[in-house]
């Protein structure tokens, strides 16, 4: 379910390698967010660094939403990059094993494979 990798970089700059991934691959950042920043001005000292990148393809948004509207729940796709134990990691919540627990759509299945695999592609440019 999970797909995750480790990478030599710094967690900033395996974001910014990741941001230039998704936009070679005509997927567009919405937002990201900085866990350990929020968890610090809610008075909580998080030790580990912590972003978690929204992606979306506007495509294959629209191709998900119009057959299964309930699935906007599910969107847009995160990959995180974190540190754990001294070690930058870039990860993501496989979209084809998440879809296959919501919807039994052979249609999006294929859609969901589409997705992951172009996410996977960023995360190894990004690595």
């Amino acid at each position: 379910m999970k797909y995750i990798v480790q990478t030599p970089k710094s967690v900033e700059q395996a974001v910014a390698d990741l941001e230039a991934a998704v936009q070679r691959h005509k997927f567009g950042v919405l937002h990201i967010h900085n866990l350990q920043e929020t968890l610090k001005k809610k008075g909580v000292d998080f030790p580990n660094a912590c972003q978690i990148l929204e992606i979306c393809n506007p495509q294959k948004a629209n191709e998900v939403l119009s057959e299964d509207m309930d699935l906007n729940m599910a969107l847009p796709c995160r990959v995180s990059v974190y540190s754990e134990g001294g070690k930058t990691k870039i990860g993501m919540m496989k979209p084809s094993a998440m879809l296959k627990a919501l919807s039994d759509s052979p249609a999006l299945a294929g859609v969901a494979q589409d997705v992951e695999k172009a996410i996977i592609e960023m995360i190894l440019e990004a690595k």
